[in-house]
């Protein structure tokens, strides 16, 4: 098995010039292909941005409440 697969990167075109770098392009396509699944598979009406989105927005509302109750005690300290 190890051989076949040998095999098959040493006829991979461009081992003189690129080295190791000659797969780049199987990597790039791969994010590519990886990035276009996570923005048009929908699973219902939810896909991976926008659940990103939400939590986002989430996280930035908790930290804003964090820091208005922080103001808060503050406040109530000096008094």
């Amino acid at each position: 098995m190890h051989k076949k697969i040998r095999k098959l990167l040493k006829k991979w075109p461009g081992e003189k010039i690129f080295g190791v770098y000659r797969f780049l392009p199987i990597f790039f396509a791969a994010g590519a292909g990886l990035e276009y699944v996570m923005i048009n598979w929908r699973v219902g009406e939810v896909n991976f941005y926008n659940t990103y989105k939400r939590r986002q927005v989430q996280e930035i509302a908790d930290q804003r409440m964090l820091e208005e109750q922080t103001l808060k005690n503050q406040d109530n300290l000096k008094k």
